[in-house]
């Protein structure tokens, strides 16, 4: 369980002081794994907890008016604000905007190191096409080699999301096998090759291959990585810049 969540400060009038404790200890878990290199799933976790906490105190500041009377409390589920005539005492409340407030450059700080790991493997990161790219990439193939010792091979999905007036894409991926690196030939076309001939349902598939010279987890770090920029690639192959980083 994540330690560091919107739970944490439904609670934070019991102990304000404990509460900003443990958000420290969070952080100082989230910053160790970044020196590790592992940037999931604690960047993404971060990122998330900051918004919801931003969006909070914005609505917080924002609405807190005579005509909407005391603010009740906070929905952390739907990140919403309850304006009923409350039996929470206000000065309750204000502490957690305090906590709020005083949570928020904590939590940025942390995140601005995690980014700086993220970036640094995705500026040394290249994804190759694998023979010639068909016209269809919403489904495909995505090889990731891991600190020469094996190859991760994946099946990807490319799909639309709607939401916000707006049109996204996400990305999802299965796992098809690992090959031991000894027994890669050393052009990915015959991995292709293979694939081609194991799973008749693809008959010229889309195929990409990663290469970096970084040496970092691969489940934290380097497959997250490159799916994103696998996201992008397709996006600019199929005339589209509105790709999502998932």
């Amino acid at each position: 369980m994540d330690p560091l969540s919107l739970n944490l400060f439904t609670s934070a009038v019991e102990d304000i002081e404990r509460t900003q404790y443990e958000v420290l200890a969070g952080l100082e878990t989230a910053r160790s794994a970044f020196e590790e290199q592992r940037v999931y799933p604690h960047l993404g976790r971060l990122a998330k907890l900051h918004g919801a906490l931003a969006t909070i105190l914005d609505r917080t500041e924002n609405f807190r008016t005579p005509d909407t009377g005391r603010i009740a409390g906070i929905d952390w589920e739907d990140k919403t604000l309850t304006y009923e005539w409350p039996d929470l005492d206000g000065g309750e409340m204000a502490e957690v905007e305090d906590l709020i407030r005083w949570a928020l450059p904590h939590i940025r700080e942390v995140i601005d190191e995690g980014t700086a790991v993220y970036e640094e493997v995705e500026d040394n990161l290249e994804l190759e096409t694998v023979g010639i790219v068909p016209s269809y990439v919403q489904e495909g193939y995505l090889m990731v080699p891991h600190r020469d010792e094996e190859l991760h091979v994946l099946r990807y999905t490319l799909s639309l999301i709607e939401g916000d007036g707006e049109t996204h894409r996400a990305l999802k991926t299965v796992h098809c096998k690992t090959v031991p690196e000894e027994e890669v030939d050393a052009n990915p076309s015959s991995v292709k090759l293979q694939l081609i001939e194991e799973r008749r349902d693809l008959p010229t598939p889309a195929t990409y291959f990663s290469k970096t010279d970084l040496d970092v987890p691969y489940q934290e770090t380097l497959l997250p990585v490159v799916k994103r920029r696998l996201v992008r690639q397709l996006a600019a192959e199929t005339g589209t810049a509105d790709a999502r980083r998932q």
